[in-house]
């Protein structure tokens, strides 16, 4: 007998294959399939590349990575964190600190370190000096992009979002009369069970229950990244993982991402697409410098949508108030309401902000007819993006 609540599945479709059809397009398929497959040694120069980018590493360069180590370990693993420290040595940091200032210790640093960049450059993931090569940056958004999707899964935060409007080929929701519908469309069972309280023998066309449909609408969503120099490290690292989440979602419901990088000016801007790579690749290299502009990003946004009839939604993810140029507030709020008149909704995602920041983020989301999530737990960034993205109809 089979149980009243189960579930048909008419298709099932591994994980990896997923991530491959979303994946389909980057340059270096033998590079993606590594890092598909978990090849230890490429995910950890992924992460290498990443971690240099989130802290604003200029480029790998040995003899100055060394100097900086021996002269002041302390100031060192406070600008780049005891993580970054053990993928470039390899050596537990209470070891290093230990160490340190012992000759021949020294001399093996010298030796790993080299050795490590020597490495990098092999595999055409850097320069000779240094600097991260397109290969180098495809790695580290593709170990990016198999980290975030590992984490949400098992949690269920990929699910399917959906609106009221009725679609032929939309998911199947809630029953209506068999009338001009779809042979496939007919619910069975809850046909039987209709007739069977209505004392039928058989069947008639009245007892018919087919399927409704729910659209999933399409929906035009930019996510604008705060990259001034507060954001460095952590903060940029889990709003990239957010935005990554994002994209993937958002692509598989056919909807279109864009992508705004500001801090005192837009940086990078992809206008709604669903160009999954270029988005993922983007996001990964983002980096931190100078102060915030958030009223030239909703500016920009503004351009960047399209100018037709769909629904367009802007993320503002920063962890300060505005601070370029003359009254940036008021500013700021001018160009939401300029925003809400083209029919574009913002939400506010605050990560640690202050009374007077909260304030105005508050007044940003209010206006701009979005909500306002403020961040305690960086880890939850990406959880709170695919909320708002949910939200969306």
């Amino acid at each position: 007998m089979v149980p009243e609540d189960h579930v048909e599945i008419d298709k099932t479709e591994s994980i990896e294959a997923l991530k491959g059809k979303l994946l389909s397009d980057f340059s270096d398929k033998k590079l993606m399939r590594s890092v598909l497959d978990g090849d230890k040694k490429n995910i950890e120069d992924g992460k290498l590349i990443s971690d240099s980018i989130d802290l604003g590493v200029g480029s790998f360069t040995p003899d100055l990575m060394f100097e900086k180590l021996v002269n002041n370990y302390s100031l060192t693993e406070k600008m780049y964190g005891q993580a970054f420290i053990k993928q470039i040595l390899g050596y537990e940091p209470g070891y290093l600190k230990k160490n340190i200032h012992i000759p021949e210790f020294k001399k093996e640093l010298k030796n790993v370190i080299k050795e490590r960049i020597k490495q990098l450059k092999k595999k055409g993931l850097v320069d000779e000096d240094g600097f991260v090569l397109d290969k180098g940056l495809e790695l580290a958004s593709l170990v990016l992009y198999v980290e975030e999707l590992d984490n949400l899964m098992p949690e269920g935060y990929l699910g399917n979002k959906v609106n009221k409007k009725k679609n032929l080929y939309g998911d199947k929701e809630d029953f209506t009369k068999f009338k001009d519908h779809r042979f496939k469309d007919l619910a069975i069972r809850k046909s039987i069970k209709k007739g069977i309280r209505r004392g039928r023998k058989k069947l008639l066309a009245e007892d018919l229950v087919a399927y409704k449909r729910k659209s999933k609408g399409l929906v035009h969503i930019i996510y604008a990244i705060d990259s001034s120099g507060s954001m460095k490290g952590g903060k940029i690292k889990q709003c990239k993982k957010a935005g990554i989440a994002l994209s993937y979602k958002a692509i598989q419901e056919k909807d279109k991402v864009g992508l705004i990088v500001f801090g005192n000016e837009v940086r990078e801007k992809i206008k709604p697409t669903q160009d999954f790579p270029r988005l993922i690749k983007t996001i990964a290299n983002i980096r931190t410098s100078n102060e915030t502009d958030i009223a030239s990003t909703i500016q920009q946004a503004i351009l960047l949508f399209p100018n037709k009839k769909v629904t367009k939604h802007l993320i503002l993810l920063s962890d300060a108030l505005p601070t370029k140029g003359e009254n940036p507030e008021k500013k700021t709020l001018k160009a939401v309401s300029r925003a809400r008149s083209n029919d574009i909704t913002i939400s506010f995602v605050g990560i640690g902000l202050d009374k007077k920041g909260e304030q105005l983020a508050r007044k940003i989301a209010e206006l701009g007819q979005g909500r306002l999530y403020k961040v305690s737990n960086l880890d939850n960034i990406d959880q709170l993006v695919l909320q708002d993205y949910f939200s969306v109809v």
